[in-house]
């Protein structure tokens, strides 16, 4: 393969004065700060980030006066804090000293020469301050969102340097959800010269019919030439140079800050970024000085594809129509809570993809940078969202929504536009449910006023607003809010049933269901025209933190996968639609909680399970969840009955069977498809608990210092089958450079914390989760109970 390289000047022999300057540096701040709950540090813990002080609090059960004539707390209680996870509001304190001449990274003798220094926060929830040695530096007031602090000129070298950050919950009426609160996300010191250097998310790369590609980038020139050279070059997802260009950008006498636009170039041979094949490139920018050194450097992945959108065909990726399979979900990650830890991520990006999964909507905010990226890494579409509703209240409830919207937006932007992952903006949600907005039109004004903004720094990608509309019949018709009629993308919640008559009135509109709930899951999906509609995303797809609908349960629990990512039988509905893989799964009807109601949507779903221990003289209700045409089931190879799988949307892939004669065994279902048998499943009585089963989920385990080990432990038979009724409780030891960070099973309903060293079984499983230490280290996990034999797991991290 040629190298491609455009060159449209040549760059002069001439001395620069700053030739021995480094490109910029930077060096993680994650590792071993101080934490307390109150700013004189008077009982500190040691803690590393990402961290999430929320999570480690106890459970606040709702108080007798909220309870009313109803004084047991298991009765299904809401509260003042049944959104926020049932953890108490208030600020968390963290403080670390940093000495660059202790920085693996940084060099204090390049420092000191004409280098800038910068603190850089991902995030910190929800609100926060940061000082440096006394001095107040700045904050975020919505924490989703990052920022940047120049710290130059307060920093001292030769001395310790005392960081101190406030991180605030504010009060539970400042968010519909568990939030968590601290450092979340990724702490780092930056350096880069002074006089010439890329400024914040500088690259801007978009592509163009699958083979062009150009790149801008913002930049500040501060010497005395004002004539500024960048160099490009894109590698190939292999590592190999394709394309090289430089260019050069004169000086502007109203600003040092400018943008250079680099020649659009033609990539050859280009492996295109999808679904199956995400496919990335990497552009690595460089500033040169006049002798042709290196001033500052960065690099980005991104990905060469098309989106398009049309009423007529929905969505195409690469010039073939795609339907968006995925589900939305709030940003926390189960007992980790808010933490934002990429294992933990990836590991729920890959349970997804193999149920069906291919796009997620980050409800109601930014995810963390890694997300985007991991989603960028496996082919995971996403509607990537800024806000909830566009009041104070709901974005920090510390300034006003107008004071902060525009940097808010810019950092987003600017942060995502380079992944081909992001395939759409969404500026907000249920806006028209508030009355309270800016300008008192539902939005209108408020939309008019930010998406000029987002295209300011990304004209690629639409825009959208995720909606719950007014109606004109509840069932069938809506009249489309104002707002609907201003967004790129009609983005409706739960209203699928709207989108053939609004599409009849408004043939311009382009369809997609920004939330579908669980309950009507199948119905939500079959009942759309797939052929013209984008798809959807199944709200509260796995079980999370807050929204609880009454306490004892901590959180939503209408989930198809379980707080510690168990699929529950439901999930297997769900992929077996999404998927072309042939299936039957079994699942057992226990009971009926579909009178739930959250939102004015009915949330509550059947409770079903896998197990086949049950009363002898029994009978039970199943449901087969099946793609095939038909199913067979059997007990004990002794034959029930055959049916056909129903192409009315209301049943399609769902069979149900009725008092189905329980008797110990073996219930088999058996998928066909023309006549030809495609999947089995089973279900099976188990003895006996008598031993633990302990499986680890990462096989290349980093000492990194943030890298987790998710180690599921299960009770099981004689035969190794999962008994689902032992709920002991085990307790966990761990030895070598290694800790636990949270441990769970599953029961949202559980009063356990998280963060401990115990945790009972639940359904005949339990999970610890360990963080890695900086060192490589053998690992042993001791895992002890009162029933069973000891189980030492030996790990170790590289």
């Amino acid at each position: 393969m040629k190298t491609n390289r455009i060159i449209t000047l040549v760059l002069p022999l001439c001395i620069s004065t700053s030739a021995w300057a480094q490109p910029r540096t930077a060096e993680s701040l994650n590792l071993g700060w101080q934490f307390s709950r109150d700013s004189l540090f008077q009982h500190a813990q040691r803690v590393d980030v990402p961290h999430d002080f929320q999570i480690e609090q106890p459970w606040v059960a709702p108080a007798a006066d909220e309870q009313g004539d109803n004084t047991d707390v298991a009765a299904n209680i809401k509260s003042r804090l049944s959104a926020r996870g049932f953890k108490e509001m208030g600020a968390g304190w963290y403080r670390k000293n940093v000495r660059i001449e202790e920085c693996k990274n940084l060099k204090i003798e390049d420092l000191k020469n004409n280098r800038r220094l910068l603190l850089d926060f991902e995030g910190i929830m929800y609100v926060g301050d940061v000082w440096l040695n006394g001095v107040h530096i700045g904050g975020t007031d919505y924490g989703y969102v990052g920022f940047e602090i120049d710290v130059t000129k307060l920093w001292r070298y030769g001395e310790d340097n005392e960081i101190i950050v406030k991180a605030h919950t504010m009060t539970e009426k400042n968010s519909r959800w568990y939030t968590g609160g601290g450092l979340f996300r990724n702490v780092t010191l930056v350096s880069t010269p002074a006089d010439l250097y890329f400024e914040r998310h500088p690259l801007y790369i978009t592509t163009r019919d699958n083979k062009y590609v150009r790149v801008a980038a913002d930049f500040t020139n501060r010497m005395k030439k004002r004539e500024t050279t960048m160099k490009v070059s894109i590698y190939d997802p292999q590592g190999k140079l394709v394309a090289e260009q430089t260019a050069q950008r004169g000086g502007n006498p109203q600003t040092r800050t400018l943008t250079i636009q680099m020649p659009e170039t033609e990539i050859p041979n280009p492996q295109l970024w999808d679904t199956e094949h995400p496919n990335l490139y990497t552009a690595v920018a460089q500033l040169l000085y006049a002798d042709g050194t290196v001033a500052d450097e960065v690099r980005e992945q991104f990905g060469i594809r098309t989106i398009e959108y049309g009423p007529d065909f929905g969505l195409k990726l690469n010039g073939k129509k795609l339907l968006l399979k995925g589900y939305a979900n709030h940003h926390t990650l189960g007992a980790l809570g808010a933490a934002a830890y990429p294992r933990a991520i990836e590991k729920r990006l890959q349970l997804m993809k193999q149920f069906g999964i291919n796009h997620i909507r980050t409800s109601h905010n930014p995810y963390s940078r890694s997300f985007i990226q991991l989603c960028d890494k496996y082919g995971i579409l996403v509607v990537d969202e800024l806000y909830d509703k566009w009041t104070q209240q709901h974005t920090g409830g510390r300034v006003p929504f107008m004071n902060h919207w525009a940097q808010d937006v810019t950092e987003w932007v600017k942060r995502d536009r380079n992944s081909p992952s992001v395939i759409m903006w969404s500026l907000g949600n249920e806006l028209q449910q508030d009355p309270t907005l800016p300008f008192n039109d539902f939005g209108v004004t408020c939309y008019k006023m930010m998406r000029p903004v987002v295209n300011r720094y990304d004209s690629t990608r639409k825009v959208t607003v995720a909606m719950h509309p007014r109606y004109r019949n509840w069932e069938t018709d809506s009249l489309p809010c104002d707002l609907a009629m201003q967004t790129d993308i009609q983005a409706y919640n739960y209203r699928y049933m709207y989108f053939p008559g609004d599409g009849r009135r408004f043939p311009w509109m382009t369809f997609y269901q920004s939330e579908a709930s669980i309950n009507r899951m199948g119905p939500n999906w079959f009942d759309m025209n797939l052929d013209k509609v984008i798809g959807l995303a199944y709200w509260g797809a796995i079980d999370y933190l807050g929204e609880s609908q009454g306490w004892p349960a901590k959180g939503w629990a209408q989930g198809v996968f379980d707080i510690a990512l168990e699929p529950k039988p439901k999930a297997y509905f769900m992929k077996s639609f999404l998927t072309d893989e042939p299936l039957v799964h079994l699942a057992v009807i226990e009971d009926n909680d579909t009178d739930i109601e959250w939102n004015g949507i009915q949330t509550g779903n059947e409770i079903l399970s896998e197990n086949w221990n049950r009363t002898p003289g029994s009978k039970v209700n199943l449901f087969t969840f099946t793609n095939g045409d038909e199913v067979e089931l059997l007990l004990n190879g002794k034959r029930l009955g055959r049916q056909q799988n129903s192409a009315n949307p209301e049943q399609r892939n769902r069979i149900v069977w009725k008092g189905v004669p329980y008797k110990a065994g073996r219930l088999e279902a058996v998928a066909y498809r023309n006549g030809k048998v495609i999947a089995r499943h089973a279900l099976q009585t188990a003895g006996k608990a008598i031993k633990l089963q302990v499986t680890a989920d990462n096989s290349q385990w980093q000492a990194d210092g943030e890298d987790l080990q998710h180690l599921r432990i299960v009770a099981v038979d004689s035969k190794g089958r999962r008994v689902l009724d032992a709920n002991d409780e085990l307790a966990f030891q761990v030895e070598g450079d290694a800790r636990i960070v949270a441990v769970t099973n599953g029961d949202i309903e559980s009063h356990e914390l998280n963060v401990t060293n115990h945790r009972h079984l639940w359904q005949g499983s339990a999970m610890v989760i360990l963080r890695a230490g900086s060192k490589p280290s053998k690992i042993t996990l001791t895992t002890t109970s009162d029933k069973y034999k000891t189980v030492v797991s030996k790990l170790e991290t590289k």
